[in-house]
């Protein structure tokens, strides 16, 4: 997570053009090249990089230790899957973002993936029925739930889109990533537990 922050304030400081993110058309108005764009089927592959790339500094900041913070709870169950939750994220959150956002506007950050590493957190322990992850997930809805007012469209020049569909791709992914069975369940018998072999004492055949 670390290396994954440095990555998005060394975007920040290659920009270097406060508040906007790499802008190419430095005539007004300035726009983020790499932003989400909606419907705009020439650059719906933008989803990807918008998550990386922010409106200035104070946003980047804003994004930054929730991020951490949430990415490293996740991350603690695996490296490969933790990557397989946050691309699930980007593209739900992404989508979401391209299909439903305002016309000509423009949407970059990563505070999609801030919400939903919290929904996957507060899912993950109650679909794979673990006590420490139910804990974990309880946990930050404690400290982080008021984070849940941001699906609500109640503030101008925010993606309520990008933090609704964020926070549910992380719910699903929660669901579509789970561990699988370790293998089929039966009910063992005695008979079973003894490792012996052939029908019970009286079964006949």
């Amino acid at each position: 997570m670390l290396v994954w922050l440095a990555v998005l304030w060394g975007l920040a400081a290659a920009d270097g053009s406060d508040p906007y993110c790499l802008p190419y058309d430095y005539d007004p108005p300035l726009v983020c090249e790499y932003g989400i764009e909606p419907r705009d089927t020439g650059a719906l592959l933008d989803i990807y990089p918008a998550a990386f790339l922010h409106f200035g500094f104070d946003h980047l900041a804003a994004n930054s230790w929730p991020l951490v913070i949430f990415g490293f709870l996740a991350a603690l169950r695996g490296i490969g899957r933790f990557l397989a939750v946050s691309f699930v994220i980007i593209t739900v959150s992404g989508l979401g973002v391209w299909l439903t956002a305002s016309g000509g506007s423009i949407t970059a950050g990563a505070s999609g993936v801030v919400f939903g590493l919290f929904g996957y957190l507060l899912a993950r322990g109650f679909v794979e029925r673990n006590a420490v992850d139910i804990t974990v997930g309880i946990t930050v809805f404690l400290v982080y739930g008021s984070l849940l007012w941001g699906v609500l469209p109640t503030e101008t020049g925010v993606s309520w889109q990008g933090h609704l569909f964020g926070l549910l791709g992380g719910v699903a992914s929660a669901f579509w990533l789970r561990r699988g069975e370790r293998g089929p369940h039966r009910r063992r018998t005695v008979w079973d537990r003894r490792g012996l072999t052939g029908p019970p004492p009286g079964h006949p055949g």
